[in-house]
């Protein structure tokens, strides 16, 4: 296999320039985590930093004390004993302590204990600082993920948005570790160490040290560069194959229903398989890195020894000199050899944590306006006002709608797929911000009312109910999370599925699944109907939540949703136009505008596009009815054969079916 070149078409300058950049990532990423590491807050997690800092110190002074513990025990053991001399009894015990092997050997060990233990210790109480910056940090990003608009999350892919938090949050914990945990440590130990060869030798020893470190880093550097890419590409392989399969596991039964497994399993392993070429890629060139490194640490180890061999030999240096100066760069080794880790390890890092930043950083489309009033609900009336909208500028979807929706009666809303129909129930939540006009309840714009107190006033039963992977009870309490079991179970009564719901093993504590999945639709609907009597708002929207449902189920739905809209302003969305008959009033929206309204009656008399559509609608039912009753009566014969007759019409299917006037 061909060696990796290690060097690059990119200039001196242009190398200096993005190592600066990287040097200038770090220190933004570090000054934006200092709050979290420092909190104001907190005078315990400072006090845990300044004794965790205490204790690095500590800790790297009984590392450069143990090779000379080990090199006192040597020349004990060699007859050269170098503990320092003096005169009287203790002068003499001690140096007699000093020079004795064992008691030198102990030394050795409890330097070494005392090492560990102090590093340890910082290591533990540095922990909680660490993770409540992590913690903070997260907590802090999910939060302004709810903040964010509606857009926002419909441009983005799930799975892609949950990766951004997860690595972000296993980031601020690299960063926190690797560089006051591993970083900082090593450069204090280097620092000590040149010092001690210095003092304990001469300035060669302390030129050919901080050479190899040089080389070793400078190698270190071009070599983790280089399997960056790699890293990248692997990672991005990952993250589209997580994708792929939260994508698909979300669409469970849209793959069932084209039988689309194996399509589904060929996409994914596409994504796996260029995730393997990446990683074989990745622990190929992590073999090259750590050989690359090995050679040029042990190049300067070996010259170190032999400089210490020749100091021997000529007298100016000890056994224990030449044990202790391979003690010391076998140690000072142990923190290098991370080094690549902890470049790339933080470098990703700086990148995972930037994006979570980039993502604290980008402004809420919707936003409360400085000091932004509760909303106050006096009556319950909803006024659309010469409303205009569109979701990009040159599409637009509402153009200069305006109704009003009296307290306590109920207005629907009608018209072909396009019309802008559910757009109007998102502007009325206030996902979205009107381009022109203004929509105001009991008078008050809803731009200029806090959103929170928007959102409480107004009750949502939505075509497509997902409910939580969780019980039936905590589906329903969502609607009211301080209600009570008795009002759960009341809400749920009065949505026709109390009796459901006891019929089940578990009762209320059923889990429902991913989304809702191991419920039918209607009884994902009657428990969307249920948190909504629970939450009990004054106003409420039903976005055609029974135009999924058979006549059977929507009969039964609609009985429960006149009952949730009684005395409440409600505004419905509808799509089975037989649903909203004794509605106030009927609008008719068609690309985006107001083309008829009135009654039920009024409309049908007028013969417009909402006549139009209930006849299409009509003869659609009645079609299915039709046929229906023909596959019935071409099945009969085989459950049960009539008599031979003469008067029996051949054909049951040529049979005239009377018309059903379901307009009435």
């Amino acid at each position: 296999m061909t060696a990796p070149r290690y060097h690059s078409p990119i200039s001196t300058d242009e190398r200096s320039a993005e190592i600066s950049a990287a040097g200038g990532a770090l220190t933004r990423t570090l000054v934006g985590l200092w709050p979290y590491i420092w909190p104001a807050d907190r005078r315990d997690l400072k006090a845990r930093v300044m004794l965790a800092m205490v204790l690095l110190v500590v800790a790297k002074l009984a590392t450069v004390v143990v090779p000379f513990t080990f090199k006192w025990a040597t020349d004990a053991l060699a007859g050269q004993g170098s503990a320092p001399a003096g005169d009287g009894l203790w002068d003499s015990w001690l140096t007699w302590v000093l020079a004795a092997p064992v008691a030198m050997t102990l030394a050795y060990g409890g330097m070494r204990m005392l090492m560990v233990g102090l590093t340890q210790l910082r290591d533990g109480l540095f922990a909680k600082v660490a993770m409540h910056a992590v913690r903070r940090l997260a907590i802090l990003t999910f939060d302004h993920m709810h903040r964010l608009s509606l857009r926002f999350h419909l441009e983005r892919r799930t799975g892609g948005l949950t990766r951004v938090l997860e690595r972000g949050r296993n980031g601020i914990e690299i960063i926190v570790r690797m560089v006051i945990l591993q970083l900082a440590p090593t450069v204090v130990e280097l620092a000590l160490i040149a010092a001690v060869l210095f003092w304990q030798f001469d300035w060669r020893y302390v030129v050919v040290v901080l050479v190899t470190v040089a080389l070793y880093m400078a190698y270190t550097y071009y070599a983790t560069e280089w399997r960056i890419g790699i890293r990248r590409r692997m990672n991005d392989s990952d993250t589209d194959a997580n994708t792929k399969a939260v994508d698909s596991l979300l669409n469970y039964e849209t793959v069932k229903y084209f039988v689309a497994e194996g399509r589904e399993g060929k996409r994914y392993d596409r994504s796996m398989a260029r995730y393997e070429d990446a990683s074989v890629k990745a622990y190929t060139s992590l073999g090259v890195l750590n050989a690359g490194q090995t050679f040029i640490f042990t190049v300067g180890l070996t010259a170190t020894m032999v400089m210490c061999a020749y100091g021997i030999r000529e007298g100016r240096n000890t056994v224990g000199d030449f044990v202790m100066i391979n003690a010391m760069m076998i140690q000072l080794y142990q923190p290098l050899n991370f080094m690549g880790m902890v470049y790339r390890e933080i470098k990703q890092a700086v990148t995972d944590i930037e994006t979570m930043f980039s993502l604290l950083a980008r402004d809420p489309e919707i936003r409360d306006r400085p000091g932004a009033p509760a909303l106050a609900v006096s009556a319950g009336e909803v006024c659309f006002d010469n409303v205009s909208f569109s979701y990009e500028p040159e599409r637009p979807i509402l153009k200069g709608i305006s109704f009003t929706v009296p307290a306590g009666h109920t207005v629907a809303i009608v018209g072909p797929s396009g019309a802008g129909k559910s757009t109007i129930s998102r502007l009325l939540f206030r996902f979205y911000d009107v381009t022109g006009g203004r929509i105001l309840i009991d008078g008050q714009d809803v731009r200029d009312v806090a959103q929170v107190s928007l959102r409480a006033a107004i009750g949502m039963v939505p075509q497509d109910t997902v409910l939580f992977n969780d019980t039936i009870r905590y589906n329903i309490r969502y609607g009211r999370w301080e209600a009570s079991d008795a009002e759960v179970e009341e809400a749920a009564r009065l949505a026709q599925i109390d009796g459901f719901i006891r019929q089940a093993p578990k009762g209320y504590e059923t889990e429902v699944g991913e989304r809702g999945l191991k419920l039918s639709g209607g009884e994902k609907q009657r428990v969307a109907i249920a948190r909504t009597i629970l939450k009990s708002p004054p106003i409420l929207i039903l976005d055609e939540a029974t135009s999924a449902l058979d006549s059977h189920t929507e009969k039964e739905i609609q009985d429960a949703l006149d009952r949730v809209s009684r005395n409440r302003t409600t505004l419905v969305i509808a799509h089975r136009l037989s649903t909203i008959v004794a509605a106030d009033e009927i609008i008719v929206l068609e690309a985006g505008r107001i083309v008829e309204r009135g009654t039920h009656a009024e409309l049908l008399a007028r013969g417009g596009l909402y006549a139009s559509m209930r006849n299409r609608q009509r003869e659609a039912e009645e079609a299915r009815r039709t046929l229906a009753r023909a596959s019935e009566e071409v099945a009969a014969p085989n459950r049960n054969p009539p008599p031979v007759a003469d008067d029996i019409p051949a054909d049951p299917v040529l049979r005239p079916v009377a018309p059903i006037d379901l307009a009435e």
